[in-house]
């Protein structure tokens, strides 16, 4: 250290001067600034010998110290002029940097510190400039200074930092996109002192992994950044642009709990390169928890590295329980296909004691793929299949009739007007037994209310919020007040999945070991009907409604 050598040259000599020096540096290390000072300012008169410049420099970390950051660049302004070739010049370029950050003069602090060619202060420059970088809350300061020095990875790691907790204009994201493709992610920074020695002096050891007070989150999702017309109404990608804004007031739920996540959204649409750029990113490897992609081959890719680094992945939206089969850290946010139809059998049992069912299906691959595993369920548990039809859009081909009566039941279709005519079929032939239905068979806005009045028809409805809950109502508000629009289903759905995975990671500070407590209990303030993970990786919360007379309510199962 630069103190250390000094006084050993203070002793050799011994001379008055010396002895000064000596003093000085002693207080400096006891925290007397001023008497430190007081011994060195006859010292700064000196216009040659080997005290002089080392009598200058400690003269401007006392006023450091002091806060006094004007002085400080006075002084070292003399000392490059009076003694231009000091060995010590690289400790005099860091200090007057770390005097321009302190006064907010960051383009003068940038400059002096790029002057460094000490390889040896690299560490205290990341350092210094991740402090001070981190403080700065002005968006277009920040781009600017940016542009200006485009190299600079620090700055672009806090300007990645800012965007993604401030902003979500789209440029602003797409500008965040570029920079974390070339810099990576960024971390939290870390408090700088200027120590009692020299600037220089400040620990800066690496933060580990885990249990470092804060969980990186990366969002990969295809935002389609560049096709946004911001006077469209409808977008491709209003889904991905909803869950994301649902999970930044989660973000700032969590951070009142004392959960500090740090959100990353990286434009990852059905293209392979995007993915493989960010695995082989060293950044990315900072990431505790990712969240998509959604389409499969980028999602295979990501759910490798996730494994090979142990960092979770949660799929937002999928029903295929095939993304998480013997993926230990894949997750399904949604309940699995295969998950409604064991929830939903095990409630049909209870609907009536007659062993028979009718299954019907509409034209998507979904509503197929789940009556056929419906069906299956039923079957292990005993039932007999008196009809299983794909149904035409007028319900031609339907069987049922009074003498023809099953115990229940079940219509999946994605074709919302097919559930109110089912309703209205079994009604005119008599058919008076439980319907299952999936919700999405149904007009929420447009079907009557006698259509769900009918006292038999259960509804599976995964994306079921109970509109008269107040934490409902102040999610609501929050939201159109943020974004001037009313919430979608994927705005839930964003909300509930970073808080219920924020509180897990803090929970578990990171490794999720326990899976006794992996779920949701109510009075956790969830908006949709909550996860449970503490037998599968699959989401096995698996809601079914009923109308009430006022309103839809959740069945007991």
């Amino acid at each position: 250290m630069l103190w250390a050598t000094t006084v050993g040259t203070a002793r050799a000599q011994g001379d008055p001067p010396d002895r000064r020096l000596r003093d000085a540096v002693r207080f400096i290390q006891q925290k007397e600034y001023i008497k430190a000072k007081a011994q060195l300012s006859p010292l700064t008169q000196l216009r040659s010998g080997s005290v002089a410049p080392f009598a200058h420099y400690y003269h401007a970390l006392a006023d450091f110290n002091l806060k006094r950051y004007s002085d400080v660049r006075l002084m070292l302004k003399q000392l490059m002029d009076r003694f231009p070739d000091w060995k010590k010049m690289d400790d005099v370029y860091y200090l007057m940097g770390a005097a321009y950050l302190e006064d907010g003069q960051y383009e003068d602090g940038i400059e002096s510190l790029g002057r460094i060619g000490d390889p040896a202060l690299k560490t205290d420059i990341h350092t210094l400039e991740t402090y001070h970088f981190s403080r700065i809350n002005e968006l277009n300061r920040l781009k600017l200074m940016q542009k200006e020095y485009p190299n600079n990875r620090n700055l672009a790691l806090a300007l990645i930092d800012l965007i993604q907790r401030t902003s979500t204009a789209t440029a602003d994201l797409e500008l965040s996109d570029r920079l974390t493709n070339r810099f990576g992610v960024p971390t939290t920074a870390r408090p700088v002192s200027a120590g009692t020695a020299s600037p220089t002096s400040v620990e800066s050891k690496p933060e580990k992994k885990r249990n470092k007070g804060y969980y990186n989150v990366a969002v990969l999702f295809p935002f389609r950044i560049h096709e946004i017309n911001p006077d469209e109404t409808v977008r491709s990608n209003q889904y991905a642009l909803d869950l994301y804004n649902g999970m930044k007031l989660a973000k700032a739920k969590l951070q009142s709990e004392g959960i500090t996540v740090n959100l990353f959204a990286y434009d990852v649409d059905n293209d392979i390169s995007k993915m493989t750029a960010l695995v082989n990113n060293p950044g990315f490897i900072q990431n505790d928890l990712l969240i998509g992609p959604l389409y499969a081959e980028p999602n295979r890719l990501a759910t490798e590295f996730a494994n090979q680094h142990n960092i979770l992945l949660v799929n937002p939206i999928s029903t295929s329980s095939e993304l998480v089969a013997n993926q230990p850290l894949a997750f399904l946010a949604a309940p699995s296909l295969n998950q409604q139809a064991v929830k939903t059998a095990y409630f049909a049992r209870t609907l009536s004691t007659a062993r028979k069912a009718a299954i019907f299906f509409g034209n998507s691959r979904k509503d197929s793929t789940l009556a056929a595993l419906y069906q299956n369920e039923l079957k292990r548990a005993g039932f007999t299949i008196t009809e299983f039809r794909k149904i035409s859009p007028g319900l031609e081909s339907i069987r049922l009739s009074e003498a023809n009566t099953p115990g229940h039941v079940f219509l999946s279709s994605s074709d919302e007007k097919t559930g109110s005519r089912l309703v209205r079929l079994l009604e005119q032939r008599k058919v008076s037994v439980p319907l299952v239905a999936t919700s999405s068979a149904f007009d929420f806005v447009k079907d009557p209310i006698s259509v769900f009045s009918k006292s038999d028809l259960y509804l599976v409805y995964p994306e079921f919020v109970d509109p008269q809950r107040p934490v409902t109502d102040e999610f609501e508000e929050q939201y159109i007040e943020q974004r001037n629009l009313i919430p979608s289903t994927y705005a839930y759905q964003g909300y509930d999945m970073l808080l219920f995975f924020g509180r897990a990671l803090a929970r578990s500070q990171g490794q999720l070991t326990n899976r006794s407590q992996f779920r949701t209990v109510p009075e956790e303030g969830y908006l949709l009907s909550g996860f449970d993970y503490t037998s599968s990786n699959e989401n096995q919360v698996v809601p079914i409604v009923k109308y009430d007379g006022t309103r839809f309510v959740h069945v007991k199962l």
